[in-house]
């Protein structure tokens, strides 16, 4: 086991010091994927008894209503009847994300860590839908802009690129800002 630490960078500070930034990283990537999974899971849960199409409540700001709707495709009506394809789809780039997480966390920054935590989590909460149910239950329509009904797993997604490539600009710019002081 010793060998084994040592070799992969992990010596006695390790295993008796504090965590890693990367083990801190990686417990808060799982942590908040698997939040985000869950609070998907649960809201969407709510719905259960609700006949689609249904207001359940709203208008809340002239701004949204929440109304069921079972998505088959993706959004826009896009890709409709293709729940299977796109299950898979999504399977697979949570998978891909997950791994180039796991080959990047040293030196991903926060803002990546928790963006492709989110967009993991809402990933999944999707493709569970598409596998279990054969649609993804959607519940959130704007009222203000003509926009696709959408969940808690879709705002993970969409937030979490936002936040990964913020982080991926950041990091770019700090990175080149720091090369600037060497050479100076």
């Amino acid at each position: 086991m010793r060998e084994f630490l040592d070799r992969h960078g992990a010596g006695e500070a390790a295993i008796d010091g504090p965590p890693s930034r990367s083990g801190l990283k990686t417990v808060a990537f799982i942590c908040t994927g698997i939040v985000w999974l869950l609070a998907d899971l649960y809201t969407k849960s709510l719905f259960s008894e609700v006949k689609v199409g249904q207001l359940v409540a709203g208008p809340f700001a002239g701004l949204f209503d929440i109304r069921l709707v079972h998505n088959r495709g993706a959004a826009w009506g896009m890709l409709s009847d293709s729940t299977l394809a796109l299950g898979v789809f999504s399977a697979v780039l949570c998978a891909v994300a997950f791994v180039y997480f796991l080959l990047t966390v040293k030196r991903a920054s926060w803002l990546e860590t928790i963006g492709l935590a989110l967009v993991v989590g809402g990933g999944i909460g999707n493709a569970v839908d598409r596998f279990v149910q054969g649609y993804v239950v959607d519940f959130i329509e704007t009222t203000f802009i003509d926009f696709p009904v959408f969940n808690v797993a879709d705002i993970g997604v969409t937030c979490g690129i936002v936040l990964f490539m913020a982080g991926i600009l950041l990091s770019g710019a700090h990175t080149e800002g720091a090369a600037a002081e060497k050479t100076e």
